[in-house]
């Protein structure tokens, strides 16, 4: 019986999986193949991604040989691991589902067209975006390169429905013993807590949202320490549910409940930001390593190494700062309204490369994928598109104050400072000594000062930025 090998990369589903739904269509036998990929111009997953692989392959293979479909893990330059595995397994057609890095995009063109040469057929789907990056254009024919308007256009594109989950077509098999090819890091097990990783968790996660959390999410989603956001970006970063699945699930939801489609219109448009990264890694020069705003190649990135390990391990002075980078460092994720706080001090404040924090990012989150990751830094850092102004300077103290006013989310992160009062938690140079005295903080010894004046450093870096050259 003729042979298909599905490869899956950033789909580790089995429901709305375009390649793995027309390898099943075939009625032929089939094998689900991931690769590490070790080309030399493959971007490894972090540490952190690693972990979430690790188990979310083990997932996969359990939930594909329910159906019958075996899973190999394999390692090595993706080239000559396919042509092995095409010769062991026989395999006449291959299908996959797009990657839009330009590496990716450089990798899959050039074994399609080897392949084809050698008589396999070869067969691209749709990747887990809402709108594949080319099928989407200003009224000028180029890409868009501002959030607003690019959302307004998808909303009025078709977007496909998720395709069902393939049902039984062969015998269920026993799931291979399969070796995921990492070394765990010494401190995963600290992860385990946090997360439950697979498709199942997935969907499970997205019902939960849209339930219990949904109706608050427009009001409540800037406050860290408030539970109201969806925790699905790791889940989408592997592709254990798709943006469509979302998508349609969100929708159907808003037409049941229409009480809730004004806060699911924010939530889309939130899904849709993704989509416009994703737009601009494909449409853009290497995004994690290119400023998307030509000027800003000019600027002087100042290297501080002592800085920039006190930023990663939470030991700023700068309490917020300080208790996002610890959440990072202990769970894998971040709030989205810290991110771009801790983004927005190393940037400006201490003006390091934004790269720098982008690769921590890299290693540190279980979410970080090739588009959100630097193109979220480049916002934040003032270069990329439809970027934040260079002159929008977040101050962590006030935002703090505004976004945490109680300081739950500092007190649990940064408990050496605890019992200061609300009006110093996100300040403590701001309190007395008796104060200090009695929450038992010691400046410089039992927490940092604070590393830097925020009022220096936001002035240190408008020079620095004022002084680009214009556009043109």
């Amino acid at each position: 019986m003729p042979t298909h090998l599905v490869w899956l990369r950033n789909d580790l589903r089995l429901s709305d999986n375009p390649a793995l739904a027309a390898a099943c269509r075939s009625g032929e036998r089939i094998v689900a193949l991931y690769i590490h990929e070790t080309d030399d111009d493959m971007r490894a997953p972090g540490a952190a991604a690693r972990w979430w692989l690790h188990h979310g392959l083990k997932a996969l293979a359990g939930s594909l040989a329910d159906i019958g479909v075996p899973l190999r893990v394999e390692t090595g330059p993706a080239r000559a691991v396919m042509d092995e595995v095409l010769r062991e397994t026989g395999a006449e057609a291959l299908h996959w589902n797009r990657r839009y890095a330009p590496a990716d995009r450089r990798r899959d063109a050039e074994i399609k067209s080897a392949l084809r040469d050698k008589d396999v057929t070869v067969t691209s789907y749709p990747g887990n975006v809402l709108v594949e990056p080319w099928d989407i254009e200003t009224g000028q024919g180029k890409p868009y390169s501002v959030f607003t308007p690019f959302w307004k256009s998808l909303k009025e594109q078709h977007i496909d429905q998720p395709l069902a989950r393939p049902s039984r077509r062969g015998d269920k098999i026993k799931a291979p013993a399969i070796d995921t090819g990492y070394e765990q890091p010494h401190w995963a097990d600290k992860l385990v807590p946090y997360w439950t990783v697979g498709e199942a968790s997935a969907q499970e996660r997205l019902d939960i949202f849209l339930d219990q959390q949904v109706a608050g999410y427009p009001r409540d989603r800037d406050f860290p320490g408030v539970d109201a956001t969806s925790r699905l970006s790791p889940h989408l970063r592997f592709g254990e549910i798709s943006a469509r699945q979302i998508w349609h699930a969100t929708r159907a939801h808003a037409h049941a409940h229409p009480d809730k489609a004004a806060a699911i219109e924010k939530f889309l448009s939130e899904l849709a930001w993704r989509d416009f990264s994703h737009h601009q890694l494909y449409h853009r020069h290497d995004i994690r390593q290119v400023p998307m705003q030509r000027k800003f190649q000019d600027l002087s990135w100042r290297k501080a190494p002592e800085q920039l390990r006190a930023w990663q391990m939470g030991r700023t002075g700068i309490p917020i700062i300080d208790a996002g980078m610890r959440e990072l460092w202990e769970t894998g994720y971040m709030h989205n309204r810290v991110r771009m706080l801790v983004a927005s001090f190393l940037s400006k404040n201490l003006l390091i490369d934004w790269r720098l924090g982008e690769q921590w990012f890299w290693d540190c989150l279980v979410d970080a994928d090739e588009a959100n990751n630097p193109a979220s830094w480049q916002w934040v850092a003032g270069c990329g598109l439809d970027a934040a102004p260079y002159f929008r300077i977040f101050n962590p103290v006030t935002q703090g104050e505004r976004f945490d006013p109680n300081g739950t989310y500092v007190r649990r992160w940064v408990p050496e400072i605890a019992a200061l009062p609300d009006k110093h938690i996100h300040d403590p140079s701001s309190a007395e000594a008796d104060r200090l005295r009695e929450a038992g903080v010691v400046p410089g010894e039992t927490y940092p000062r604070a590393m830097v004046d925020l009022k220096a450093t936001r002035a240190r870096a408008l020079e620095a930025f004022g002084a680009l050259p214009s556009p043109g």
